[in-house]
């Protein structure tokens, strides 16, 4: 089984070409998508949310039916593993101005799934989002904001960071979505301006009782329990941020159980 597979268009080739435009501008959109006994638990959501960023960005996307084929090789004899999906816009001459209809670049890389873990200790990011409604919420590939967060989060050894806008809202951690209990029921941050509105983020507001809403610093240390999640691991409960600690919580082992259920790779 082959680790990449590279397409222009519906055409298989070698290589990215070095005009492409996702590598020039960051012109593109990905998914990370968790592998368990061959098949992607969220595939249809996945495809869904590319599906509103590539309207929201004008990309044109490939062929959905040989996407699937190709996400299904890729995935066939794997028990647990992580698969990546890019899509740019494609190849474009310099400047930003896209060309008019270029064939979209696309690529599969199958990756090791991550090893479990219980629990996350978690700091605050001094790296903010920007303000900028138009890509918020999508995937998009530029996201050098968490490539400087995460740096912040491996120079203090600890296994996440939460990063705020620059008017101090909370928005996420660097690679997933923010989930806390102030003792009336669950919240999340609203990713209306910054941010990415996560797989299993959706999941739970369709299928747990969350309400959106502004959160800062100090809502999220007051929590009675918190929460991270994403498409790879599920629900990861925090332990610890900065200095305040939370213990095990019924309320978040409910969640787990009740996703567990749903999908059996999240168990």
């Amino acid at each position: 089984m082959d680790a990449v597979r590279i397409f222009r268009g519906n055409q298989r080739v070698d290589h990215v070409d070095p005009a492409d435009r996702g590598l020039a501008y960051g012109d593109g959109l990905f998914e990370t998508m968790r592998v368990h006994r061959s098949e992607i638990p969220w595939l249809d959501a996945h495809l869904q949310r590319l599906q509103r960023g590539a309207q929201r960005l004008a990309i044109a996307l490939p062929d959905e039916a040989v996407l699937r084929a190709e996400i299904a090789a890729m995935c066939a004899s794997q028990d647990a593993a992580v698969l990546k999906l890019i899509v740019t816009r494609g190849v474009g001459g310099r400047g930003y101005a896209p060309p008019q209809h270029p064939d979209p670049t696309w690529m599969l890389s199958l990756h090791d799934a991550p090893p479990p873990m219980r629990q996350a200790d978690i700091i605050w990011c001094k790296t903010t989002f920007a303000d900028q409604p138009a890509l918020a919420g999508i995937k998009h590939c530029n996201r050098l904001e968490q490539v400087l967060a995460r740096r912040e989060v491996v120079a203090a050894s600890a296994d996440e960071g939460l990063m705020r806008d620059t008017s101090g809202n909370v928005i996420s951690a660097t690679s997933g979505n923010l989930f806390i209990h102030d003792g009336d029921g669950w919240c999340t941050p609203k990713i209306d301006r910054s941010g990415v509105a996560g797989i299993c983020r959706d999941w739970l507001l369709r299928h747990a009782s969350v309400r959106e809403t502004v959160l800062d610093r100090d809502a999220v240390q007051r929590s009675y329990a918190i929460f991270l999640c994403n498409a790879v691991r599920g629900i990861l409960p925090v332990r610890r941020l900065d200095a305040r600690e939370w213990p095990e919580s019924a309320h978040i082992r409910a969640l787990q159980c009740q996703l567990a259920d749903a999908h059996p790779g999240f168990q």
